[in-house]
């Protein structure tokens, strides 16, 4: 990590890739609140998997900082069930932007990888360093080795070819603009539309997949794009970083939450058959910390903000 490092984003051409997700568009939103200059693209006029389109695009359009949020997510049982398709369709579009980059001059990337990278039994919290000491949980084995990929072209190109493209690796994300398919969700939104149409169709009980017993580590998504520009503009180094809260809440606890933000008063049954994946997973983020940056919405008023969200879309 450079000292005194710094690096500005006015005045420059940026892109954020995969800017029609929860992610992606919180990053687009902040960028464009400071009045940045920000490319666009389509979403059916880009193809990312495919690979002379991405170059022909990235150096027809000159941008020099881009920021990658583009990727194929989804939760638990969806990741199990297409290791496939996780793993090749991630690797192909992280492959192709990062070596168009690197080939076209891009000054700064910002490559945005998850917390499941890291091994299924890592000390908690945990530290970056933790990267490869242990075998992965396999429920998304696929989807973490594309993004250990896309961490390790990165951190290549910064020490053989002196690229200034760093990764950010974010904890459990949540917010606006989430996937609340109960098929392809994740926990968080998948709990909130249980729970929204528990109450709307007056039903006592709402099943919880697994013990309801992991932890995990939740972001507002909000506060993950104000983490991203301020590490564009602040963090150089071929290491990972972390973002996340500092702080765990079970599954049981957070359906408790939810349950309460909505009104519904019903009980919660638990199917021990689905799995749990890793029992707790909190990032170490004494790294972003030292930097000076820390989250500003707490789980509370996340949740209560992502069920305003989803209520308007209903």
């Amino acid at each position: 990590m450079l000292k005194d490092y710094k690096f500005d984003l006015k005045k420059k051409k940026i892109w954020v890739a995969g800017h029609n997700g929860m992610v992606g568009k919180a990053i687009l939103e902040k960028l464009k609140n400071r009045k940045l200059s920000v490319l666009t693209v389509k979403k059916n006029d880009l193809d990312l998997t495919n690979q002379n389109q991405t170059f022909n695009w990235i150096k027809a359009n000159s941008p020099q900082v881009i920021f990658i949020a583009a990727a194929k997510v989804g939760g638990i049982l969806t990741n199990s069930l297409n290791q496939f398709e996780f793993l090749y369709q991630n690797l192909m579009i992280q492959s192709n932007i990062i070596r168009s980059a690197a080939e076209n001059n891009v000054q700064k990337l910002i490559f945005l990888g998850s917390s499941c990278i890291y091994p299924k039994e890592a000390k908690q919290p945990i530290k970056e360093e933790a990267l490869l000491c242990k075998p992965l949980e396999k429920t998304n084995e696929g989807y973490a080795i594309a993004k250990i990929a896309g961490l390790k072209l990165c951190s290549y190109l910064f020490k053989e070819h002196n690229k200034d493209f760093i990764t950010v690796m974010p904890t459990n994300l949540y917010g606006p603009n989430d996937n609340f398919d109960l098929k392809t969700s994740h926990v968080l939104a998948a709990l909130i539309n249980k729970i929204t149409n528990a109450k709307k169709y007056k039903k006592e009980s709402v099943e919880i997949w697994g013990t309801g017993k992991p932890k995990r580590d939740f972001l507002y998504v909000n506060d993950l794009a104000d983490a991203v520009c301020y590490l564009a503009e602040n963090y150089s180094s071929p290491e990972p970083i972390n973002v996340g809260s500092s702080r765990e809440i079970s599954i049981k606890e957070l359906a408790e939450i939810i349950a309460k933000q909505i009104g519904w008063k019903g009980s919660f049954s638990f199917n021990k058959s689905m799995p749990d994946g890793t029992m707790l997973k909190k990032l170490d983020t004494t790294k972003i910390s030292k930097l000076g940056w820390k989250p500003k919405i707490d789980i509370k008023t996340g949740i209560k903000e992502t069920i305003k969200e989803y209520e308007k879309s209903l």
